[in-house]
C-alpha cells in the first residue's frame, strides 16, 4: 500500500448555529436543553397558513462571517425551498439558499508544516434553517424534538483544497475561533452549535494513469477528534477498496457515511442526492435580500482583528513565540485582557506567563472567564513590574496572583504580607555571602579552580545564599556578589 502514489482531496462543509435569541423565521426562543417541543409555534411546526418572517440579525451575522472569510457579498440574494421528507422536518422542505448565497468566493489561511501559510478557498456561505432532532433512546420507537427546527444555520463550504486530516482539523479550529471572535456563534460542539461534514476522495496514480475514487461525505461530526479520525480512516478505506475493486468516480455514486466513534470506522448510510433531487425553487413566502452599500458598511464596521492576524502581530510586536501567541489569541476575552495589561505597563512576556501559567488554569478550574477572576489588568501589570524589577521572583509572582484571586488584595500588599519581597540590598547580602563562603571553603576552592566543577560549585553556593535568606535574596544581585568575592 505504501508504494501506491496517491493524493488526498478534502472539502469541508461546516454548519454553524448562529447566536441569535430567536429562530430564523419565527419568534420562538432558542434554548439548549429545554423540554422537548416546548420552543415551537405554527411557523416552525409547518402548520398550514403560517408565514415565515426573516430574522435580520441572522442575516447580518452571516454577512459579518462572510466578510471575515474574505468573501464577496452580493447585493442581491434570495431564499429557496429544498424539498425532502424526513420526520424532523415538519414542512417537508427546508428554507435554504441555492444559487444565490449571502457570501461566496472567499478564503481562509492556515499554517503549513514548513512554516508558510496555505490558502483554503471558501466556495460559499449560505444561510438556512436547521431541522429538528430525532431521539432513539426511549425504547423500540423513535421520538422527534422540534425545538431545534428553524434554528438559523450558516453553512460554510470550502473547495477541496486540503490534503491531510491534520489540515482539515486546523481549518476547523480556526473557523471556530473566528465565529467566536465575531460573536456570531458560541460554537460549542457539545451543544451542536458546530457540525462538520468532510467530503473525501483520492486521486491515485497507477502506471501513468490517474484514477479518482468516489467522493464520500461523512455526516454530522461534532468534535475535532472525530473529524480528523474519520478522514484518516476514510483515506485508508478508499485506498483499500480501489486496490481491491478498481472502483472509480465514474463507476460509483457519491455516498454518505456516518462515523462510529466506538469502533472508529465509517458506516455506509445512503447514496448522495444531487441538487435536482431536492427540487429547489424560490420560496414564494419570503422577499429577496438586497444588501445596499450603507448596510454593508455598517456590518463591516463590526469586524474585529481576527485570531490569525492577532497571532502574527503578537509574535512581531511582543516577541512571543508561536505557542504563547496561540494560547493568548485562542479566546478573544483573554487576548483583550492581555493587551489591556500590557497597555497598563506590564512587560509582555511576563504578563503572558502570569496569564497562561496561572490565570487560565484558575479560570478553567472555576469554570469562568479570565476577566471574571477578580484582578484587573492594572493589578496584574503592577505584579509583572514587581517581578521584572526583581522586587519579587517569578515563582513568587505566580503565588501572589493566586492569592490576588482568592483575597482581592493588591499585589504589593500580598508580597509584604507573605514575606516575598526579595532582598536586593547589596550590603546586607554581602554579609550573608561571606558567611556562606566561610562555611563552604571546598565549594569556593572548586569554583576558583575553574573547569566542570566551577559551575556546580557556584550553583551550590548560590543555593546556600537562597536557603539562608529563605528564598528572599535577589538571585541576580547575589550572583554578582559571589562572582566579585570569588574572582
Amino acid at each position: 500500500m505504501s508504494n501506491v502514489d496517491y493524493k488526498v482531496l478534502v472539502g469541508l462543509e461546516i454548519h454553524v448555529q448562529l447566536y441569535t435569541r430567536t429562530k430564523m423565521f419565527c419568534g420562538c426562543e432558542l434554548a439548549f436543553g429545554a423540554e422537548p417541543n416546548s420552543r415551537v409555534c405554527p411557523v416552525c411546526l409547518g402548520m398550514p397558513g403560517s408565514l415565515p418572517v426573516m430574522n435580520k440579525q441572522a442575516v447580518e451575522f452571516s454577512i459579518l462571517a462572510g466578510l471575515a472569510l474574505n468573501c464577496q457579498i452580493p447585493s442581491f440574494t434570495k431564499w429557496d425551498r429544498k424539498g425532502y421528507y424526513y420526520p424532523d422536518l415538519p414542512k417537508n422542505y427546508q428554507i435554504s439558499q441555492y444559487d444565490l448565497p449571502l457570501a461566496l468566493n472567499g478564503y481562509i489561511e492556515i499554517p503549513a508544516k514548513d512554516g508558510s501559510f496555505k490558502k483554503i478557498r471558501i466556495k460559499r456561505a449560505h444561510l438556512e434553517e436547521d431541522a429538528g432532532k430525532n431521539l432513539h433512546t426511549a425504547g423500540n420507537f423513535s421520538q422527534v424534538d422540534l425545538n431545534r427546527a428553524g434554528t438559523p444555520l450558516l453553512e460554510i463550504v470550502t473547495e477541496p483544497d486540503m490534503n491531510t486530516a491534520a489540515e482539515v482539523r486546523t481549518l476547523a479550529e480556526e473557523l471556530q475561533r473566528i465565529v467566536r471572535y465575531l460573536g456570531v456563534s458560541e460554537a460549542d460542539m457539545q451543544k451542536g452549535h458546530m457540525r462538520f461534514e468532510p467530503n473525501v476522495n483520492l486521486i491515485i496514480n497507477r502506471a501513468g494513469q490517474e484514477f479518482k475514487t468516489p467522493i464520500v461525505e461523512v455526516k454530522n461530526l461534532n468534535s475535532f477528534k472525530a473529524l480528523e479520525n474519520s478522514i484518516n480512516y476514510e483515506i485508508g478505506r478508499q485506498l483499500d477498496r480501489f486496490l481491491e475493486t478498481g472502483e472509480t468516480m465514474e463507476m460509483g455514486n457519491k455516498s454518505t457515511r456516518g462515523w462510529d466513534d466506538a469502533k472508529e470506522v465509517t458506516v455506509l448510510q445512503r447514496e448522495k442526492e444531487e441538487a435536482h433531487d431536492y427540487r429547489y425553487f424560490p420560496d414564494p413566502d419570503l422577499v429577496p435580500v438586497r444588501v445596499n452599500e450603507q448596510w454593508l458598511n455598517e456590518i463591516k464596521s463590526r469586524l474585529c482583528e481576527l485570531p490569525f492576524s492577532r497571532r502574527m502581530r503578537y509574535t512581531k510586536e511582543y516577541s512571543l513565540n508561536d505557542y504563547d501567541a496561540g494560547v493568548l489569541t485562542n479566546d478573544r476575552q483573554v487576548a483583550d485582557f492581555f493587551e489591556a495589561t500590557v497597555q497598563a505597563g506590564g512587560e509582555p512576556k511576563r504578563v503572558c506567563n502570569l496569564l497562561t501559567q496561572v490565570g487560565l488554569k484558575l479560570a478553567n478550574a472555576r469554570g469562568c472567564a479570565i476577566t471574571e477572576l477578580g484582578p484587573k489588568p492594572a493589578d496584574i501589570a503592577q505584579l509583572a513590574k514587581m517581578a521584572q524589577t526583581g522586587e519579587i521572583s517569578a515563582t513568587a509572582a505566580n503565588t501572589i496572583l493566586e492569592e490576588m484571586v482568592k483575597t482581592g488584595k493588591a499585589p504589593r500588599e500580598l508580597a509584604e504580607q507573605l514575606n516575598l519581597i526579595q532582598k536586593s540590598d547589596a550590603g546586607e547580602l554581602e554579609g550573608i555571602v561571606d558567611e556562606v563562603l566561610k562555611s563552604n571553603p571546598q565549594a569556593a576552592a572548586d569554583f576558583k579552580e575553574g573547569g566542570k566543577k566551577s559551575g556546580k560549585a557556584k550553583g551550590f553556593l548560590l543555593g546556600q545564599v537562597m536557603q539562608k535568606t529563605k528564598g528572599r535574596a535577589n538571585p541576580k544581585v547575589a550572583s554578582e556578589i559571589l562572582d566579585k568575592k570569588l574572582a
